[in-house]
């Protein structure tokens, strides 16, 4: 994952990222959202820390061929500094992202709490455990897995699920190895993996399961709260508060294992079913 999002820099304001060898038919959107935020944050003094992006999916990536991030110097202010970066495969734009970074400071300070205990991550099986129990681990199966992946409830694609759930996803998750003490790596990695859960919880308040939909993100939005280590335990929260028109909208929040509240999602995304299919 390290090498994943370490791109290579062509130019001053100019990167390249590639996919890894054993890739899905398009490029994952979370991939391509981590290696974007690599490309604005390395335009960006070391004492500024992004606080937010928002980022839009605008083709599907050919995993096959390079992807080229142009990034753009919008704003270098004396509290914020903002980046807007574009994905570009076969000279077309694929993805295009904005991101705003802040120097550190003081303010007002409160927190959403963790209300539900979730079991602890060590008591749950890994994707590896499920596919060995008979679980076919829906598409994180074909995907590279450098991150240590727990899922709380029955996943949209297992057979064992009971049906739909007005309650919110749950799974743990962390990188599988020490990563180095860079805050922009935990951050590019944490992009990563928002984008492998967040959209199933759309399925999950219907009686379907996710092989029965067509579901792609169509944008994606994140805002960090405070300093934390992607290879420690976080506990990613999903929830759809509503679909229609064939998109579906998910929230997502990131928590420590000690309850901190340190990042928060929202993305949109496609989600079609198919003719005379139920919903």
């Amino acid at each position: 994952m390290a090498a994943l999002l370490d791109l290579e820099r062509l130019e001053e304001n100019l990167f390249r990222g590639v996919s890894p060898p054993h890739s899905m038919p398009r490029v994952f959107g979370g991939q391509v959202a981590g290696q974007a935020m690599v490309a604005a944050g390395r335009t960006v003094p070391d004492d500024r820390h992004v606080h937010s992006l928002h980022a839009y999916f605008i083709r599907p990536g050919d995993p096959s061929v390079p992807i080229v991030y142009e990034t753009e110097r919008v704003r270098d202010g004396r509290s914020f500094t903002t980046r807007r970066v574009m994905g570009i495969q076969h000279g077309e734009a694929i993805f295009s992202l904005s991101a705003s970074f802040q120097v550190a400071q003081q303010g007002l300070e409160h927190t959403e709490p963790l209300t539900v205990e979730a079991p602890d991550p060590e008591s749950l099986p890994d994707l590896g455990v499920r596919a060995m129990q008979g679980d076919s681990g829906g598409w994180l199966a074909g995907a590279p897995r450098p991150l240590d992946i727990r899922l709380v409830e029955e996943p949209v694609w297992s057979a064992r699920r009971l049906g739909a759930s007005d309650d919110p996803m749950r799974v743990w998750m962390r990188a599988d190895g020490r990563l180095p003490d860079d805050p922009l790596l935990h951050v590019c990695l944490l992009t990563y993996a928002s984008d492998l859960t967040l959209l199933g919880s759309v399925v999950a308040r219907h009686d379907v399961r996710s092989s029965d939909v067509q579901m792609a993100s169509l944008d994606h939005a994140m805002w960090f709260h405070e300093p934390f280590r992607a290879d420690e335990w976080l506990l990613y929260t999903c929830y759809s508060p509503s679909a229609s028109g064939g998109r579906g909208l998910a929230t997502g929040r990131f928590y420590t294992a000690d309850g901190r509240l340190v990042a928060s999602t929202m993305q949109e995304g496609l989600v079609r079913l198919p003719s005379g299919g139920r919903s």
